[in-house]
């Protein structure tokens, strides 16, 4: 059973899913991905053809649609033939295709043509093995059901086979495999958390957790927290860009190990507020992490310097785990961010409306469906409980995100969605977007900002890509966007998750880089007395040479 001959239907169908899977899509592959990519496609057709095939042949035995003539070996010889050249002539074009993806994206268009021969091997392997696979389950299924049959009707003794290898299979990736797999990388993570960045140093300041007095000792941060109170801008290096006294920032992390429980370490944060004077700065900025407590600099650095040290940032750790594997733990990064927010907020609203910090928010990928949910998820919650928020390249599952841009004015895109007059939030890729709509509206107070590169496919990536064309292909594309691309069912799903390993490896302003954007971003929420647009696009050519 396991080395019976190939489908002729699936074959084709496999050729034709190989084929489509090569079209452009939101990114440049390397040759191996776009190997791997295709040999799942490949694979996935053939399931579809052969399904197709049996079930046409099932309902001519029962004389439901009329039978037709088995083609001779000759007319299948010439379709093999056929597909065999097309699969020679897609992998070529596939070059060129490449190229004016890599072009949408600001990268030479250049491939390795060596290289990009190589991509229909893998392919070839990649669906072989996932056959080998899928016929080995078919086998199981058959052997489980033979007995039955002679107690219950053939149809019911294969159904039953069927699911009880599905239910056994199911089990042994979800139990065993995955969890298997979920202990080891959590047990690699957990004692990776435990060392230090090279260059990175405990400080000394008071106005950082882990200095002196701190609450929070340094070893406990975790290497994700160490990084980031270790990367506070100085009063020194401020002073020097700004041309003006400042202060020296507070940054304020508390790791997975500074506290044994969730409301506990949600505490401690606001006491480590209280200890290095955060509640006394200009703005106080709660910040959402993701993985292993990630916090990017690009969107930290930038307060510091809009607000001559005036500020106070704060972030806590939520897992061990890196991105790609905290995705599966979703609602304890919105617990978490929900936990610190809410202390946060109710310690600050306490204090004299007349003194106390703008109370911002900020979150990336993961870090931004985390902080959403802290708010609620809604507008009001976002507007009545902040005087601000930034929020880089957001996933599909965050709540707000969906229903602003399900609420969009019909005549904006997706990609750059008008929520209502623009006067609370506003949709950004480059920085003239700030300014749309333009005309009459006021962008007025509490101000926040969604940036999301039209590339960018920690954005666009969702389940309904699989059945439904998104609205970011219709009409005007957004830039970066090839014009080349088309949606296919399954297949576009499938491409776009492929991109995701590729989201950082493009040039700024493209996939899942944005740069300078938080920089403009932060001055355009933020509005510091006196700052202009010609200090902004300073200071984010300045951060921009320090990354």
């Amino acid at each position: 059973m396991v080395r019976r001959g190939l489908s002729p239907t699936g074959a084709v169908s496999a050729a034709v899913f190989y084929c489509l899977s090569l079209t452009p899509a939101l990114l440049p592959r390397p040759w191996w991905l776009q190997g791997l990519e295709a040999g799942v496609a490949a694979a996935s057709g053939y399931a579809l053809g052969a399904v197709l095939g049996a079930v046409t042949r099932a309902l001519a035995r029962r004389r439901l649609i009329l039978p037709a003539r088995s083609p001779r070996r000759a007319t299948w010889s010439l379709v093999a033939a056929v597909c065999l050249v097309a699969v020679v002539v897609t992998t070529a074009f596939g070059v060129s295709w490449q190229g004016d993806v890599r072009r949408a994206v600001g990268m030479r268009p250049q491939l390795v043509w060596w290289k990009w021969a190589l991509v229909p091997v893998l392919a070839c392997f990649v669906a072989a093995l996932l056959l080998f696979a899928a016929r080995g389950v078919r086998l199981a299924a058959r052997t489980v059901a033979r007995p039955l049959t002679w107690l219950v009707p053939r149809p019911v003794a294969y159904g039953t086979g069927i699911a009880l290898v599905a239910f056994l299979a199911v089990g042994f990736v979800q139990g065993f495999l995955l969890k298997g797999v979920l202990h080891v990388v959590a047990n690699g993570a957990s004692l990776t958390d435990r060392g230090t960045s090279e260059g990175v140093v405990r400080p000394t300041a008071a106005t950082l957790s882990g200095g002196d007095g701190s609450y929070t000792p340094w070893h406990t941060l975790g290497t994700r927290g160490r990084d980031f109170v270790s990367g506070a801008s100085t009063r020194a290096d401020i002073a020097r860009f700004t041309g003006r006294d400042a202060k020296d920032p507070v940054r304020v992390y508390v790791g997975l190990r500074s506290a044994h429980s969730l409301d506990e370490r949600a505490r401690l944060a606001v006491s480590e507020l209280e200890r290095a004077g955060g509640f006394e700065r200009d703005v106080l900025a709660v910040m959402g992490t993701t993985g292993t407590g990630w916090v990017s600099e690009q969107g930290s650095r930038p307060l510091e310097y809009l607000w001559f040290g005036d500020s106070a940032l704060v972030a806590m750790q939520y897992s061990y785990l890196p991105g790609w594997v905290s995705v599966l733990a979703e609602d304890e990064a919105a617990d978490a961010s929900r936990a610190l927010f809410t202390a946060v907020y109710d310690k600050w609203r306490t204090l004299p409306a007349e003194t106390r910090p703008k109370l911002l928010a900020y979150g990336e990928s993961l870090g931004s469906y985390a902080m959403e949910n802290a708010l609620g998820g809604t507008l009001k919650g976002l507007t009545s409980r902040t005087d601000g928020a930034l929020f880089v390249g957001p996933t599909y599952a965050n709540p707000l995100w969906k229903t602003l841009t399900a609420g969009r004015a019909p005549d904006s895109p997706s990609w750059r969605p008008v929520v209502g007059d623009g006067a609370q939030v506003r949709f950004a890729q480059v920085p003239s977007d700030y300014a749309i709509p333009a005309g009459p509206a006021l962008w007025t107070g509490p101000r926040s900002v969604y940036l999301q590169n039209g590339s960018d496919p920690v954005v666009w990536w969702s389940p309904e890509l699989a059945y439904r064309q998104p609205d970011w292909l219709d009409g005007p594309r957004a830039r970066g966007v090839s014009p080349a691309m088309r949606w296919y069912p399954v297949l576009t799903f499938w491409q776009v998750a492929c991109d995701l390993a590729g989201a950082d490896g493009v040039p700024d302003g493209h996939g899942h880089r944005y740069a300078a954007m938080p920089t403009t971003a932060w001055a355009e929420i933020t509005r510091p007395p006196g700052w202009t647009p010609e200090r902004t696009a300073a200071l984010a050519a300045h951060l921009g040479a320090r990354s």
